[in-house]
C-alpha cells in the first residue's frame, strides 16, 4: 500500500522549522535572562530580588493578577454563557467588544481606564462618594488586570459550550435534577479544563502587564508598584542585571503556576477517561 499523501512536508521538516522558530522566538531569548543574571553573582542576585520593594511589587502583581483571573474566570463564564445560550439585539456587536482588550494599546487602556476611574471621572467620582478608592490603588490595579484578561476566558469556554450537546442536560432535567445540580453534574465538568485555562492565561498576562497599569496604579513605593515597573526603572538606571533578575523571578513562577495548571488539567483529563 502506498502511503497517504500529506498536505504539508514530513514530519523531519517541519518538525525541524518548529524547533528553529521556537527557538528564536522563545528559547534563545530567555535564555539570555538566565546567562545575564548568572553574571551577576549569587549574592548580589539575591540581594536584588529579596530586596523589601522588590518582594513587595512581587506580592502586588501576582495578587491582582490572581485577583483579576477569578473575577474573570465568574463573569467570563456567565459572559460566554450569554453569548452562546441566548439571542439578543447587538448580540454580534457585543461579541465583537470582547475582543477589543487586544487590539487596544495598553497604554490607551490604561488613560482611558485612570480618566474614567479617577476621583473626578464618571465611574471614580461615584466609587469615591462612598469611600471606595479606585485609582492609584490596588483595586485600580485589579480593574486594569480585569480588563485586559476577560477575552482569554470567554474565548477558551464559547467554543465548548458551543459544541456542548443539549441533550444530556435535558436528560438530567427530565430525571429530576434542578438546574443547579444540572449545571455542576452535567456542564461545569466539560468546561472545567477550558475555564482552568482561561485562567491561567488571564493570570500570565496579568503578571506582565505594564501599559495599562502603569497609569491607574499611581506607582507608590510599598503600596501600589508593580514587579514590570521595577524592571523598567532598573533599565533606566542601566541596571541590566538587577532587571533581568528581577524578570527571571516572574518568569520562572509564572512557568510554575502554568505548569501546575497544566498539571491539573492532565489528571482531570485522564479521570474522564476511566
Amino acid at each position: 500500500m502506498s502511503k497517504p499523501k500529506r498536505v504539508i512536508p514530513g514530519f523531519k521538516l517541519t518538525m525541524g522549522f518548529s524547533l528553529v522558530y521556537l527557538s528564536l522566538i522563545v528559547l534563545i531569548p530567555l535564555s539570555t535572562l538566565i546567562m545575564k543574571s548568572a553574571g551577576m553573582g549569587i549574592d548580589k542576585f539575591f540581594n536584588t530580588i529579596l530586596e523589601a520593594r522588590v518582594l513587595h511589587g512581587y506580592l502586588v502583581s501576582f495578587g491582582a493578577a490572581f485577583i483579576a483571573a477569578i473575577i474573570n474566570s465568574i463573569f467570563g463564564l456567565i459572559l460566554a454563557w450569554v453569548l452562546v445560550r441566548y439571542e439578543f439585539p447587538f448580540k454580534k456587536f457585543l461579541d465583537g467588544i470582547i475582543d477589543l482588550p487586544f487590539a487596544l494599546p495598553t497604554a490607551v487602556a490604561g488613560i482611558s481606564l485612570t480618566t474614567l476611574y479617577s476621583q473626578n471621572g464618571w465611574i471614580g467620582k461615584m466609587l469615591y462618594s462612598f469611600g471606595i478608592k479606585s485609582s492609584f490603588s490596588i483595586l485600580g490595579i485589579v480593574i486594569a488586570l480585569t480588563f485586559i484578561g476577560i477575552p482569554f476566558v470567554v474565548r477558551t469556554i464559547q467554543p465548548v459550550l458551543e459544541d456542548l450537546d443539549n441533550q444530556y442536560e435535558e436528560a438530567a432535567i427530565m430525571l429530576g435534577a434542578s438546574r443547579i445540580r444540572t449545571f455542576f453534574k452535567v456542564i461545569f465538568p466539560e468546561i472545567s479544563a477550558p475555564l482552568l485555562t482561561g485562567f491561567g492565561l488571564a493570570f500570565a498576562r496579568g503578571v506582565g502587564e505594564y501599559g495599562s497599569v502603569v497609569f491607574i496604579a499611581g506607582n507608590i513605593p510599598m503600596k501600589t508598584e508593580i514587579a514590570p515597573l521595577l524592571i523598567m526603572s532598573k533599565l533606566e538606571q542601566y541596571d541590566y542585571s538587577g532587571a533581568t533578575a528581577i524578570a527571571l523571578v516572574m518568569l520562572l513562577t509564572s512557568f510554575l503556576i502554568l505548569f501546575v495548571i497544566n498539571g491539573i488539567q492532565l489528571r482531570n483529563s485522564k479521570l474522564k477517561k476511566i
